[in-house]
């Protein structure tokens, strides 16, 4: 199990998804019907750092923080205890997100890989995911995408090596789920701040998932 360390050096207070397959859909939604899926899930007047109509609590608001200079650019860092991604840049800086992680024994700590990146996903439950939840067998044969969708806006799709995990980064329709354990294994981000760490993430990027049940420790 990866074990966390703490890895981000900040003076801001340190305590602050389903499962899915990559589905061969019939239909994908076109650039006009994205545009407006992200005009819809995106803020009037949206700054990333202070737009909150989701009533979150401030500190899982995005911020740019210091780094550690050992990190390397492009990784994603989830501390689970937090609940914060941090996605490492250029010059000893990372933006910091607050996120939603897996419910219980389903959160899974390790090292990924980024190998698929998806804008406005379909979304399939697995047969585990059905047997936990029958409700979500109406989705046996995929959902649409769209702001409805579980998988919201944008997925970043989790591999080690060549094999899918099914475990993802991705937007959710239920953002006040955001600093809570409450997915099926994913790491959840609002669809308005997912859509702006996207474009910034690299495939073949490395993602490490901290362990949930270590304390946080303050490095000053």
């Amino acid at each position: 199990m990866l074990t966390r360390r703490h890895f981000i050096t900040t003076s801001a207070a340190l305590f602050s998804a389903p499962i899915t397959t990559p589905v061969l859909a019939n239909s994908w939604p076109t650039a006009s019907e994205k545009a407006a899926w992200d005009a819809q899930v995106t803020p009037a007047d949206f700054d990333l750092e202070t737009s909150n109509p989701w009533e979150l609590a401030p500190r899982f608001l995005p911020q740019r923080v210091e780094a550690r200079d050992n990190l390397t650019p492009g990784d994603i860092h989830v501390d689970a205890v937090a609940r914060y991604l941090y996605h490492i840049e250029e010059g000893g800086t990372a933006m910091r997100y607050g996120v939603a992680i897996a419910r219980g024994n389903l959160y899974e700590p390790g090292t990924y890989t980024v190998r698929r990146l998806v804008e406005w996903p379909h979304w399939t439950p697995t047969q585990s995911m059905i047997e936990r939840d029958p409700e979500n067998a109406r989705w046996a044969d995929g959902m649409e995408p769209g702001p409805t969708n579980a998988l919201g806006s944008r997925a970043i799709y989790l591999y080690v090596g060549q094999r899918d995990t099914y475990l993802r980064i991705h937007g959710t329709p239920y953002p006040r789920s955001i600093g809570g354990r409450a997915s099926s294994g994913c790491v959840r981000m609002v669809m308005a701040h997912i859509n702006a760490l996207y474009p910034n993430v690299e495939m073949g990027s490395t993602v490490y998932l901290y362990s949930a049940s270590e304390s946080v420790i303050s490095t000053g």
